[in-house]
């Protein structure tokens, strides 16, 4: 059975979500931030089946996270390097981790925690206003229409709603 595409909804999280597909690419672009860049590496830290490895570092690739870089030629093999777009992909597991560790952590605390270098202290993933600095939450923030919306969409009553108070 084919799966729907969200790749062209006017919704970034649907998109993001098209992009990932599954449980397995996060955790990839996850080793990917542990410092994994080998097949092997990756196969071994994961336990994922070699053919669905391959799958996800090719879509990786051809969506622009990563980039493969050849350290060997005969036979040839490659290095995953995350790019510009994969390393900006740091936020999203940071607050995906965050919420883990207050929901999901259980008595024993949270599994991994992030130590900031710059501060010097271990840290939590926040979600704040990039104009005023204060914390964005559901109840203070709401959805609005962005620019990239589809005016042909946009005029629907359904729509209107959804984005009016």
């Amino acid at each position: 059975m084919r799966r729907t595409s969200f790749a062209n909804w006017p919704c970034s999280i649907a998109r993001t979500m098209d992009l990932l597909g599954d449980w397995w690419t996060p955790l990839v672009l996850r080793e990917a931030f542990y410092g994994i860049k080998r097949f092997d590496a990756f196969q071994q830290e994961l336990g994922i089946a070699r053919n669905t490895l391959t799958d996800r570092l090719r879509r990786l690739v051809d969506e622009g996270l990563m980039e493969k870089r050849a350290y060997q030629t005969d036979p040839v093999r490659y290095d995953y390097v995350l790019t510009e777009m994969g390393r900006d992909f740091f936020g999203v597991l940071a607050a995906m981790n965050s919420w883990g560790n207050r929901w999901l952590s259980g008595e024993q605390g949270a599994p991994v925690v992030f130590h900031h270098d710059r501060c010097g202290h271990e840290a939590e993933a926040a979600v704040v206003c990039a104009d005023c600095g204060e914390p964005m939450t559901a109840e203070d923030t709401r959805p609005r229409l962005g620019p990239g919306y589809p005016p042909h969409l946009a005029e629907r009553p359904d729509v209107q709603r959804r984005f009016t108070a």
